[in-house]
């Protein structure tokens, strides 16, 4: 048989080249039914802003919305009736070496970590070992909390800890750069170099309110290995992440050498990678999970199983119930938030670590939810995605974007809008172009320059399809706009001219 070896090679090199530009986008480990990828379809079709105009919906692809974002990777999966019933993954895991994101690579959880350390936490408590509701100093060896005059003599509790209530300082952490020294926990409790957060202190007496605290977090990491006398990772390994099923997801920090091959590159915005690819965290128990979609699924899975008594591989169905209880307000449960959207309750949280965001979103009921990871730092497309899923396996109002009439006011009839609002560096200016009115920002600290299309309601109201708040003009005794008031919080007056 005669082979023209130039062109056969030629012929490979395409076929490799081709097979490397289809893997960038969507990757599954496990063929699905027809039924199943049609799912599949509409979720990657159906992407939406957190609002849609009354018959004008705009909806987009989610190929498309990651290069308007500059996502470099996402990764999904999807529950249904108490079981993974897709996961896929999107992009790329390390774009310079061509590295796609498959089901199992591997992403930081960030503030997803606190989640498990809960249950990590509550699993001593089941066992007799914490209790709840006692001083934390009781169980605390190697370091004591510095209790001082702005507690006011109260004590905070490992309740306190997991529900953010204890009025404790830091919220979160950047972690550290490859080759950065890495600080020991009790450096990072007592803000002592090599560690980059400040001390974890007392702001306030403790049950009085909800304050995020990463610190208070740390502090619950610390509780476990001197109640264990295990390492953190050790134990969260062992009566944990292995139990759940978990077994690609690590507490190592920094990770293992075994799980290199599957760590997913961390990017900024501009699309620029994490030097060193990722932060180490040494702050475990608040930022150092390593974990992908399908495993955080496992956990999301087990707690809607056991909170209707038909599984405990780590809670039982009375510890699942009161970890999803909220503590002092109506949302801050133990590790978890609560959530109440059009009368469908659910649990989640989000992470945030150096170049990663992810979001995960269990019901109380009926066994669906959601995780997506992406190695990107941009909030706004898991949300987009959430809407779709929510869209595609009718979540009953729950995730799924608002509908609202859009009113048209053109010509001279906008006149009076127009104008700035603001003070100081703060300015917000509306402007006409053609015959469409536009809201503009540049703001460096917050919202970033935008641009965006002012939809009105009515005479006073409008939206902007890019982000989620309520705008509202303001009008004096006699009818003349003055002010903008953005979720019925911050007022902007109008600046004369």
């Amino acid at each position: 048989m005669n082979i023209d070896i130039k062109n056969y090679t030629s012929t490979l090199i395409l076929l490799f080249f081709f097979a490397q530009v289809c893997s960038s986008y969507g990757q599954s480990s496990k063929k699905y039914s027809t039924e199943i990828q049609s799912k599949i379809k509409q979720v990657e079709n159906n992407l939406s802003s957190w609002v849609q105009i009354e018959n004008n919906p705009q909806m987009w692809k989610l190929e498309e919305r990651m290069k308007f974002y500059k996502a470099n990777g996402v990764s999904i999966a999807v529950i249904k009736d108490y079981k993974i019933d897709w996961a896929k993954g999107y992009g790329w895991a390390d774009s310079l070496e061509k590295k796609p994101v498959t089901t199992k690579t591997l992403f930081q959880a960030g503030s997803n970590s606190k989640s498990l350390n809960a249950v990590g936490v509550l699993k001593l408590v089941q066992d007799g070992k914490l209790n709840l509701n006692a001083d934390i100093n009781n169980y605390l060896k190697s370091w004591k909390f510095p209790y001082d005059s702005l507690s006011k003599d109260k004590k905070i509790t490992i309740a306190n800890l997991l529900s953010h209530t204890g009025g404790i300082s830091v919220h979160g952490f950047v972690g550290y750069k490859r080759g950065e020294e890495i600080p020991t926990i009790k450096q990072i409790l007592n803000g002592q170099k090599p560690a980059n957060s400040e001390a974890i202190r007392s702001m306030y007496e403790p049950s009085v309110k909800y304050e995020y605290s990463g610190g208070g977090t740390t502090i619950s990491q610390l509780i476990i290995q001197d109640v264990t006398g295990k390492p953190y990772d050790e134990y969260m390994w062992e009566n944990v992440l292995k139990p759940m099923g978990m077994t690609n997801s690590s507490y190592t920090q920094p990770p293992p050498a075994n799980l290199q091959n599957l760590l997913a590159t961390g990017y900024y915005n501009d699309g620029k990678a994490v030097e060193g690819k990722y932060h180490t965290y040494p702050e475990q128990a608040a930022a150092g999970l390593w974990t992908n979609p399908t495993d955080l699924a496992k956990y999301v899975i087990e707690t809607q199983l056991s909170l209707k008594g038909e599984s405990q591989k780590v809670l039982s169905k009375d510890m699942t119930k009161l970890r999803l209880t909220p503590f002092i307000d109506s949302k801050s449960a133990l590790g978890v938030f609560i959530i109440n959207k059009n009368g469908v309750k659910n649990f989640e949280h989000g992470g945030v670590d150096e170049g990663f965001v992810s979001q995960y979103i269990g019901t109380f009921e009926g066994g669906n939810g959601i995780v997506v990871m992406t190695n990107t730092y941009n909030t706004d497309l898991f949300d987009e995605i959430i809407r779709s899923v929510a869209l595609t396996y009718d979540w009953k109002n729950s995730y799924t974007p608002d509908v609202k009439k859009e009113v048209h006011i053109k010509g001279k009839d906008l006149k009076p809008y127009l104008g700035k609002y603001g003070s100081g560096d703060f300015i917000w200016s509306i402007i006409k172009k053609e015959n469409d009115v536009y809201l503009t920002i540049n703001d460096n600290q917050y919202w970033g320059t935008c641009k965006w299309k002012i939809h009105f309601t009515n005479d006073n109201s409008f939206f902007v399809t890019e982000k989620n708040s309520e705008f509202l003009f303001i009008r004096d005794s006699l009818g003349k706009i003055t002010a903008v008031n953005w979720n019925n919080e911050n007022i902007l007056k109008k600046i004369k001219e």
